[in-house]
């Protein structure tokens, strides 16, 4: 266990900035892989997980984090929890996001949580509440589909990378469509 937990705003994304299809779909996420080591890392390290209700209503019952490998406390933040589908180890809150991550923390043993939802970790980011972001680029271009961050008008956050030695280094993407192969 870490002595710190962190608030961790965790995804998978497509290279035009999209986590999620336009209806929530996750389908498209399947046929890629992360570094060695990176889901174990994430199973091991995690205590809680904070979503949304748009989310879960689109992927209930399909599958847990990480291919099911994880167990424990998935925290959906709703207004209307009356109405939610539940399941075993979920926890519909109608609560402000801070109070969602106290919660999520106070469950999560000493671990981290980890944030699956591009509206609650915008809502925690505008807060100060999140740690880090992890961002898994996925060499695949949606079109359409649900944004990682959106804020018109808004000023852009900066950000500092963790896996550099200049932390204001752009990051370095290259990739080939798959049909010129």
């Amino acid at each position: 266990m870490r002595e710190t937990a962190k608030v961790l705003w965790t995804f998978a994304m497509s290279l035009d900035g999209f986590v999620a299809g336009p209806n929530h779909e996750m389908d498209w996420m399947t046929g890629f892989t992360v570094g060695p080591g990176v889901i174990d890392g994430y199973i091991a390290g995690t205590g809680a997980v904070l979503g949304g209700r748009a989310g879960w209503d689109a992927t209930v019952g399909k599958h847990r984090p990480w291919g099911g490998a994880w167990e424990g406390p998935i925290f959906v933040l709703t207004h209307h929890p009356e109405d939610a589908t539940p399941a075993g180890d979920v926890t519909f809150l109608d609560c402000d996001p801070a109070e969602a991550v106290r919660i999520a923390l106070d469950a999560a043993g000493g671990k981290d949580i980890m944030v699956f939802s591009p509206d609650i970790g915008a809502q925690l980011l505008e807060l100060g509440l999140i740690d880090e972001i992890d961002i898994h680029v996925v060499p695949v271009l949606l079109g359409d589909g649900v944004r990682l961050y959106r804020r018109p008008g808004g000023p852009p956050i900066r950000l500092h990378r963790l896996d550099h030695d200049d932390p204001t280094a752009a990051a370095r993407v290259r990739y080939r469509p798959a049909t010129a192969e």
